[in-house]
């Protein structure tokens, strides 16, 4: 055992304090302004250099190596909004404390265990993770440069990857989000003939989506998931807003999907004689499979957890903007690990919560890690 896996053993109190204060201080994206300042406090008062920047409270901390190059961790930091026993408010239902738990005592188990590291380590605090807009931010704040690869953590449901267990990289699948209005005539519901009903032009849609076909046997979805229109129920009401969810488990597979989306929301206004404007938002591109980099994660988990408990490359339904990463630089290796911490009821559940000893092995994985890399790259 190295000696930055001893600091981690005999600091799991303090971990899991440090977790239950981030919990405490949940924050909504964009707004993570506690939560960064705790984080940056820690890391300075152990000798990081801190960057920070303008117009959002995402930052990097590093340790400075012997040769070119840099070896990089990413941590998310913001909360959903959720109603919780009647109040509305900010909820680590995602496990983004957990993350920033595990990315700063990894920082602080290199630099209080004096590793002989060979290249620069930077610790990249992300906002806006729920919204699919910080890793694009912290990219254009250039916290790629010079990076050799590129590490992430992220807690998993218990089905998909078992307590003990650990996953080298989450092949999350892409997502998007069409917001349309559908204009239509009013009338009274009387003389419906009269007018032009967008709720029925609506259902035309939903049917109409429901037929889409793909060559291939990837995986898709696209489905209406929010409608609202009409005020009273003797009127034909002028216009109804919809909200699709889009899903796909590839990005071409997703760029075929929105092409056919796009096709029938204009063949459905023509059709029904309305006028439907829309747009394509919160697009977050499928996962890039690096085998160097899994490779890599898959040493680190064996290391901690044994060859046993190494699973295989979990595949998710849902969406993570870590992949913004890896789709916009495919030259850099990285990888985001599944971590096993029997979570339940599941992601984004208002009550969601999980085995904390899981903190200390994801810890412990991501510093074997981060050596791993900084030794082989």
């Amino acid at each position: 055992m190295n000696d930055a896996i001893h600091y981690i053993e005999r600091n799991k109190d303090q971990i899991l304090q440090t977790y239950q204060e981030l919990h405490a201080i949940a924050e909504p994206s964009w707004q993570e302004r506690n939560t960064s300042r705790y984080l940056q406090d820690k890391l300075s008062a152990a000798g990081l250099t801190i960057t920070a920047y303008q117009g959002h409270y995402g930052f990097i901390a590093e340790m400075a190596g012997k040769k070119e190059g840099v070896i990089a961790l990413r941590a998310d930091m913001d909360a959903l909004v959720q109603e919780i026993d009647g109040e509305v408010k900010a909820n680590h239902s995602c496990g983004h404390d957990a993350h920033s738990t595990m990315a700063l005592y990894t920082a602080l188990a290199l630099k209080n265990s004096e590793a002989n590291l060979r290249h620069t380590i930077r610790f990249i605090f992300q906002p806006a993770e729920e919204l699919a807009e910080g890793a694009l931010q912290m990219m254009e704040e250039g916290v790629l440069e010079d990076v050799l690869f590129l590490g992430g953590i992220h807690v998993r449901p218990h089905s998909e990857v078992a307590f003990g267990k650990s996953a080298p990289a989450i092949l999350h699948g892409s997502s998007a989000t069409i917001t349309g209005t559908i204009t239509g005539t009013p009338a009274h519901a009387a003389r419906p003939e009269e007018g032009n009903n967008p709720i029925e032009a609506a259902s035309f849609l939903i049917q109409a989506l429901m037929q889409i076909r793909l060559t291939g046997n990837k995986k898709f979805s696209i489905k209406m998931t929010e409608l609202h229109g009409g005020e009273t129920s003797n009127s034909v009401p002028a216009s109804a807003r919809f909200t699709l969810d889009v899903r796909a488990e590839t990005n071409d597979t997703m760029d075929a999907l929105l092409e056919k989306a796009r096709h029938i929301i204009q063949n459905t206004a023509s059709l029904t004689e309305t006028k439907i404007t829309y747009k394509e938002e919160g697009y977050s591109p499928a996962a890039t499979e690096n085998t160097d980099a899994i490779g890599l994660a898959r040493q680190a988990i064996a290391s901690v957890l044994g060859e046993e408990n190494a699973e295989n490359p979990c595949i998710s339904q849902g969406a993570e903007d870590f992949h913004f990463y890896t789709w916009k630089t495919p030259h850099i290796p990285a990888t985001m690990i599944g971590l096993g911490c029997d979570l339940k009821p599941g992601l984004h559940h208002p009550q969601m919560s999980f085995n904390t000893d899981a903190l200390i092995y994801g810890t412990k994985i991501l510093t074997q890690l981060l050596l791993n890399a900084d030794q082989k790259l």
